[in-house]
C-alpha cells in the first residue's frame, strides 16, 4: 500500500492507494495517523479517491481515529469515497458517524468553520 501525504492550510491529507484490506496496509494507515497525533496534528483528511476497497479493520481505524482526533480538538474527515468504499460505509450504517465529504475541497473548507 502506498500512502501519499501532504499538508494544505494546516490540514494533513493522506491518500491511501489500493485496497485497505491486508493487515500490514491497515497497520500502515494506523501508524501514519498515530504519528500525526503524536506530533500534535489535529486536522486530517483521508482522501480515498485512490482506495478501491476497505476491510472491517480499516473501518475500525477510521472510527478509532475519528474519536481520537475529535478528543484532541480537531477532526478526521473522509473525502472522495470511491463507489465501492461509499457502499461499504453505507452498509455498515456509519455514514452518520464518520465525517464524509464529497470532495477534498469540501473537507478542507469544513475545518475553517
Amino acid at each position: 500500500m502506498k500512502i501519499d501525504s501532504y499538508t494544505k492550510d494546516d490540514v494533513v491529507v493522506l491518500e491511501p492507494e489500493g485496497k485497505l484490506m491486508l493487515t500490514r496496509d491497515v497497520h500502515e494507515l494506523d501508524d501514519n495517523l498515530d504519528s500525526l497525533l503524536a506530533k500534535g496534528q489535529k486536522r486530517v483528511v483521508l482522501d480515498l479517491s485512490k482506495t478501491a476497497w476497505i476491510s472491517s479493520a480499516a473501518i475500525s481505524v477510521f472510527l478509532d481515529y475519528h474519536a481520537k482526533f475529535e478528543n484532541a480538538g480537531g477532526g478526521l474527515k473522509l473525502a472522495n469515497l470511491t463507489p465501492d468504499v461509499r457502499e461499504i460505509i453505507a452498509l455498515t450504517k456509519l455514514t452518520p458517524v464518520l465525517e464524509i465529504c464529497q470532495t477534498l475541497t469540501e473537507a478542507l473548507e469544513s475545518f475553517g468553520e
